[in-house]
């Protein structure tokens, strides 16, 4: 039985460079997303403040608080601590029923995740062993550029692609130097790192059964010209959310909402 429930339920995905909160009551009301730091508990602490704050609304208003990510086992305070596959099918599949296989890419790892037409994980695949095409490494490469990740698409656009073999950040790190050394431009080089995320990208989703309609999601996804690279490889388009960061923190909401809801626990 669905109850008439007036409260908000907090959704906090403790990410390795950023913790994502937000604020839900059968819609998003509010979203943040600030750096994690040294401490996956004091940002999650912070987040959790500044969304009631914000909300101009009580801390006993908010019935559920769920936790996912990297960080969740340290959020104490949490009601539940949840998976991000879980958290990030749910949160895709809120904002668009219709997808059937999610692309995530965080800043420390990424994964791959097939849903069934109810939005249930069938399968999935997790990179969580190296930080090969993740936010970690674009963050690398763009320094090695003298460049920031919001100025690769910038840097990118129009240029033919070096080609960058590896995806250990340790060796493709060694190949960009080389590259600059012989002269090649940084705008190639910003290209060919893209390029090379794209080929990780396919390679993952390779792991499991593609279906359409497939979202991206995560930090990395704010790449424009990273999405368009990936939909001509794959020759399917791809969704975007208007905020890649918050999915897996929007599902973690939501778990919450539906429990209050739902099960009335």
């Amino acid at each position: 039985m669905i109850r008439n429930f007036s409260g908000y339920s907090i959704g906090i995905d403790a990410g390795s460079v950023a913790t994502k909160g937000v604020l839900f009551n059968g819609k998003l009301v509010k979203e943040i997303v600030i750096p994690t730091g040294w401490s996956p508990k004091k940002a999650s602490e912070e987040a959790c403040k500044l969304l009631i704050k914000d909300a101009n609304i009580k801390r006993e208003e908010v019935k559920k608080i769920i936790a996912t990510g990297y960080g969740r086992v340290s959020i104490d305070f949490a009601d539940k601590t949840i998976t991000e596959i879980t958290c990030h099918a749910k949160g895709a599949y809120f904002l668009n029923n219709k997808v059937r296989t999610i692309l995530d890419i965080g800043g420390q790892d990424s994964k791959t995740i097939s849903l069934d037409e109810k939005g249930n994980v069938c399968d999935f695949f997790m990179n969580d062993k190296c930080a090969a095409g993740t936010g970690r490494f674009l963050q690398v490469m763009t320094n090695l550029l003298g460049s920031e990740i919001s100025e690769l698409d910038k840097l990118a656009e129009g240029a033919e692609p070096e080609k960058i073999s590896s995806m250990c950040t340790v060796f493709a790190e060694s190949e960009i130097i080389s590259l600059l050394a012989n002269g090649a431009s940084k705008e190639s080089i910003a290209a060919g790192i893209i390029e090379s995320i794209a080929n990780r990208a396919v390679s993952m989703l390779n792991k499991i059964r593609v279906v359409d309609e497939i979202a991206f999601t995560g930090g990395v996804a704010k790449s424009r010209i990273l999405t368009k690279c990936i939909e001509k490889k794959i020759r399917k388009p791809i969704y975007i959310a208007p905020n890649t960061q918050i999915i897996g923190a929007l599902g973690a909401a939501v778990i919450g909402w539906e429990m209050l809801n739902i099960r009335g626990n």
